[in-house]
């Protein structure tokens, strides 16, 4: 099993939008083979008000390889990231992939 861990830097006026992206998104990925651990926003409590996270599960690299493909041509997802580009609320996206130890 490995995760798949996409750190998001987002423009803080529009935060809304993202959890709009965040509940979108997730059905496209459920279908095209990812397993959505969750999708987190940043609070006013401690630490970035800008930054954001997602963790999604594949049962392995080969898996992830071929939900990406099935992503990119998933016309939900497509427009879905549409919307959010537009919308201009993800800035950056940092990806990377963690192993679960626990």
């Amino acid at each position: 099993m490995i995760t798949l861990c996409i750190r998001y830097t987002l423009d803080t006026s529009k935060l809304a939008d993202f959890e709009v992206y965040a509940r979108s998104v997730a059905a496209p990925i459920e279908r095209c083979g990812g397993k959505v651990v969750g999708y987190y926003a940043p609070t006013k409590f401690a630490g970035p008000t800008n930054s954001a996270l997602s963790l999604i599960d594949f049962p392995s690299l080969a898996a992830y390889e071929r939900y990406r493909e099935a992503l990119a041509a998933d016309p939900e997802h497509v427009e879905v990231a549409r919307r959010a580009g537009q919308a201009g609320v993800i800035l950056v996206e940092d990806r990377s992939f963690l192993q679960r130890v626990s």
